[in-house]
C-alpha cells in the first residue's frame, strides 16, 4: 500500500522555523518531522510513499537524495576522489517526490498525484503531525466499513490552562493545565482512501476538507475511525518544543520503532 503525505504548506504559523524551510523538513530531534510520520507508516509494513511538493519543496528532494549519506559513516579521500562507507542503514523505503505547485490546495495537490497513486486503497496524510494511531487497524476498519474515505477522528486537548472560579469568587480553587477538550471529535488526518476519491476534486483550488469530505458526507461514503490515543499536530513554534522535549525525554509516544 501506498501513503501520500502533503509536504507542500508554508507554514506561516511558525515562521521562526519555515523561512529556510519547508514545515515538514522542521526537526524533531534531529529527523524533519516528515521522517517520523515516514517511520509511523513503516512501522506498519507500508514503505512506498508519495510526498506532494510545495513551498521549497527542493529542500525535500535534497534530503532524500542524500539520505544514505546522512544516514552513514563516511571517508572521503580527496586525493582519489573517493568516498568509503564504514556503516550505513537506510529504511526500505520508495520516495516519489511531486512538485504539486506552491499555490495549490490540498485537494489539488492529491489531485496531481493521481497517476503516481494507482488503483488500490493508499493512506493519505498531512506532513506536519504525528500520532501513536494503529495504521493497521485503521486500514482493517475503513475496509470493514466499505466506505470511499475513512478518517481519523480525534478529541484534542485544550490548548491553555483552565481554572475554576465563579462569578464573584478571586480565589482560583482549582487549575489544571491543557485540560481536555470540550469533547468533539475533529479531522486528525491519517486518511484511508480509495483512488475514487480523487474524482470529488475539480482543480488545484480545491481544498480537500471542504468539497470533496462533505460530499463524501453526503453520500455515506465517509467513515470515522475514533483515535483516543496521542495526537499532536506541529502548527506552532510552541508544538514545535513540545514535540521536541517528548522526543528527548524518551517518552514520544508515536515512536513505534
Amino acid at each position: 500500500m501506498k501513503a501520500v503525505i502533503l509536504a507542500g504548506g508554508l507554514g506561516t504559523r511558525i515562521s521562526e522555523e519555515t523561512t529556510i524551510k519547508p514545515k515538514p523538513m522542521v526537526e524533531i530531534g534531529g529527523k524533519p518531522i516528515l521522517w517520523h510520520i515516514m517511520k509511523i507508516y513503516a512501522a506498519h509494513g507500508i514503505n512506498d510513499f508519495i510526498i506532494c511538493c510545495g513551498y521549497k519543496g527542493y529542500v525535500i528532494k535534497e534530503y532524500f537524495a542524500n539520505y544514505f549519506l546522512h544516514m552513514s559513516d563516511v571517508t572521503f579521500d580527496m586525493r582519489f576522489n573517493q568516498m568509503n562507507v564504514h556503516c550505513g542503514y537506510a529504511e526500505p523505503w520508495r520516495v516519489t517526490l511531486v512538485d504539486t505547485g506552491e499555490a495549490t490546495m490540498t485537494g489539488g495537490r492529491l489531485k496531481r498525484v493521481k497517476e503516481h497513486v494507482g488503483n488500490s486503497t493508499f493512506c493519505f496524510t498531512y506532513g506536519d503531525g504525528v500520532s501513536n494511531v494503529n495504521i493497521t487497524r485503521l486500514i482493517e476498519f475503513h475496509r470493514q466499513q466499505k466506505t470511499q474515505a475513512t478518517l481519523t477522528a480525534v478529541q484534542p486537548p485544550g490548548r491553555f490552562g483552565a481554572i475554576c472560579l465563579a462569578e464573584e469568587q478571586t480565589k482560583i480553587t482549582s487549575f489544571k493545565e491543557k485540560p481536555g477538550g470540550d469533547g468533539a471529535w475533529i479531522n486528525g488526518g491519517y486518511f484511508v482512501l480509495e483512488p475514487e476519491v480523487i474524482d470529488y476534486i475539480a482543480d488545484d483550488t480545491t481544498v480537500w476538507e471542504q468539497q470533496p469530505l462533505e460530499k463524501l458526507a453526503h453520500l455515506e461514503q465517509l467513515s470515522a475511525y475514533k483515535h483516543d490515543g496521542f495526537w499532536q499536530p506541529m502548527d506552532t513554534l510552541r508544538d514545535k518544543n513540545y514535540l521536541e522535549d517528548l522526543w528527548k525525554k524518551g517518552t514520544a509516544p508515536w515512536k513505534m520503532w
